[in-house]
């Protein structure tokens, strides 16, 4: 059975981001104290940063089960995944989307695979979800799901 495991760890972006909040406390805290506001800066940063890291969802194949963060379904009861980059992941993401699929997006990863869910009882039509190899992932979906019997 093919394995793959990814987290979905965010960009510098977000950490570049987070790091206003240094100048931010220390202008709001100086006319009280300096060593307050540079404290509480750094304690708050750290908080963010800390807050990105747990965060960061995993997609994981193991054993026929696909893990898309707090979400799991056997391989056997999805289709053939198809992979996304560039403006299809655009596409996917945006003008394509079903509002009833199930998503695992992160803003700074572009590529997803769109995995359809061939469970009748299940109301989402698919999922779609972000990772940084959307051809490895799908591969590795496809190559874990049983060949469907022809009666």
């Amino acid at each position: 059975m093919p394995e793959y495991r990814e987290k979905l760890w965010a960009s510098p972006a977000p950490y570049v981001a987070t790091a206003l909040i240094i100048p931010a406390s220390i202008l709001v805290f100086a006319p009280i104290s300096m060593l307050a506001g540079v404290l509480l800066a750094a304690g708050l940063y750290s908080a963010c940063v800390l807050a990105l890291l747990l965060s960061a969802p995993v997609v994981q194949l193991r054993d026929g089960e696909l893990i898309a963060g707090r979400a799991s379904i056997s391989t056997d009861l999805v289709g053939e995944v198809q992979p996304f980059d560039g403006d299809e992941a655009a596409l996917e993401r945006g003008q394509r989307l079903d509002a009833r699929a199930w998503l695992l997006i992160r803003g700074w990863i572009r590529p997803v695979v769109r995995i359809p869910i061939e469970d009748a009882t299940d109301p989402a039509p698919y999922w779609l979800v972000s990772t940084r190899h959307p051809q490895k992932l799908a591969a590795a979906i496809n190559g874990s799901r049983r060949p469907a019997s022809h009666d």
